[in-house]
C-alpha cells in the first residue's frame, strides 16, 4: 500500500513510498483511509525538529488526523464494516502511569506515551490502517462531512474543561475571550468561545482572505493589531501561535483572575526574552493562572463532536480550504496564502 513517509530527525526526507499492508498485530478493526488532516505539527516533523520512528522502524508514517472508514471488524467490536471512524492519537505508556492506568493518557506523567503519526507509533497517512476498538471513535452520520475536525476540536474541548476547572476556584463569571492566531486551532477555540456565550475577539496577522470572514460570520471581532493594543483586558486567553512576543503580551494584559491556556508550540529558533519579574508580579497580584494543554482523550472527543453538531455546518466546512488527493500530497504540505484547514483525501 501507499504511505505518507519520513526519516524522524531528516528534513524534507517525506515521500510517498510502497509499505507492507498493517498487520492484525496493529489492531482488530482494518480501516480503509478516506481523509487525512493536516497541522502545524506535521510541519514540524517535515522539518525534522520533531518525531520518532517505531522500533525497528527507520521512517514513521505520518498523519495523525484521521477519518476512515471500517473494512473488517470483529464481532462484539462495537463496530460494523462500513462505520467511519476517527483514530484517537495517544496511546498510554507500557507500565502505565497513574493517569494513563485511568485512560488520562493525555496527563501523561513519565513522558513513555506513543503518538500515531508522532511518536514510536504509525500513522494515518496511509490507504489501509488498524486500530484497536477502544482508541477508534464512531463517527455518527450526520457529522461525516467535517469528522476531520474533531481531533484538532478535541484539543480545544480539553482546554475548555481545563479552563473552567480552574474557573471554579472562586467566583468567576468570564465575558471576554482573546484567541491568537486565526488557523483552524484558534478559529475552533473561538467557535467553542462563542457557544459559551462569551464576546469574542481573535488576533491574526492577514487582513484578508478567509479568516477575517470566518471570525466575523462568528459574530467575533477579528483584530491585526497588537495584542498590547488591544484595548481591553481579556478574561480568558487561548494562545495559539507559540509566538515569543505574543505569549510576552498576552500574560501582560490578562485581566485580573484571568486564565491564559496556551495550545500553540513555540518555535525551536526563537529568541525568547521574557522579563520574568514583571510575569511574576502581575501573576501574583492578578491571580491569574497560565497553563498548556495538548492532546486528548476520549471524553475531549465526545466533548468536541457535540460542539461541532452545534456549530453551523456551512461555518464548519468552511474551515476547510483545500482538500488534495493523495497523488499530489505533496501540495498539501506547500503552504497557500488562504490556507486554513488543509485535508488530503484518500477517498
Amino acid at each position: 500500500m501507499q504511505a505518507i513517509t519520513i526519516i524522524p530527525g531528516q528534513p524534507n526526507s517525506a515521500s510517498l513510498s510502497q509499505v507492507p499492508d498493517p498487520q492484525p498485530a496493529e489492531g482488530s478493526l482494518l480501516v480503509r483511509a478516506r481523509q487525512l488532516g493536516i497541522c502545524g505539527t506535521d510541519f514540524e516533523l517535515l522539518a525534522g525538529n520533531y518525531g520518532w520512528a517505531p522500533e525497528k522502524s527507520q521512517h514513521l508514517i505520518l498523519g495523525h488526523e484521521s477519518l476512515g472508514e471500517v473494512e473488517q471488524a470483529p464481532p462484539h467490536s462495537g463496530f460494523a464494516n462500513g462505520d467511519f471512524v476517527i483514530g484517537m492519537v495517544r496511546r498510554p505508556d507500557p507500565e502505565p502511569c497513574i493517569a494513563c492506568a485511568v485512560g488520562e493518557w493525555d496527563m501523561c506523567r513519565n513522558g513513555r506515551y506513543t503518538e500515531r503519526g508522532i511518536k514510536e507509533k504509525h500513522g494515518f497517512g496511509s490507504e489501509l490502517w488498524r486500530i484497536e476498538p477502544e482508541y477508534a471513535i464512531k463517527v455518527e452520520p450526520d457529522l461525516r462531512d467535517v469528522a476531520i475536525l474533531v481531533e484538532p476540536a478535541s484539543v480545544l474541548a480539553k482546554a475548555w474543561e481545563h479552563i473552567e476547572h480552574i474557573g471554579k476556584r472562586a467566583l468567576w463569571r468570564p465575558q471576554t475571550l482573546l484567541v491568537t492566531g486565526a488557523g483552524p486551532i484558534g478559529l475552533l477555540a473561538a467557535l467553542m468561545g462563542r457557544l459559551r456565550g462569551l464576546s469574542v475577539s481573535v488576533l491574526d496577522q492577514v487582513t484578508s482572505g478567509p479568516k477575517p470572514r470566518l471570525v466575523e460570520s462568528l459574530g467575533a471581532h477579528y483584530y491585526s493589531g497588537t495584542v498590547a493594543q488591544l484595548g481591553f483586558r481579556p478574561d480568558v486567553v487561548i494562545e495559539c501561535t507559540g509566538a515569543d512576543s505574543v505569549l510576552r503580551d498576552s500574560l501582560l494584559v490578562l485581566a485580573s483572575d484571568g486564565i491564559l491556556c496556551m495550545v500553540g508550540s513555540s518555535a525551536h529558533a526563537q529568541d525568547a526574552t521574557m522579563n520574568v519579574t514583571q510575569f511574576n508580579r502581575g501573576m501574583v497580584l492578578g491571580n491569574t493562572v497560565a497553563f498548556g494543554v495538548v492532546n486528548a482523550n476520549r471524553r475531549h472527543y465526545e466533548k468536541a463532536a457535540d460542539a461541532l453538531r452545534q456549530a453551523d455546518r456551512s461555518w464548519l466546512l468552511g474551515l476547510i480550504t483545500r482538500r488534495e488527493p493523495l497523488a499530489n500530497w505533496r501540495a498539501a504540505f506547500t503552504r497557500q496564502v488562504d490556507d486554513v484547514k488543509v485535508i488530503i483525501d484518500l477517498s
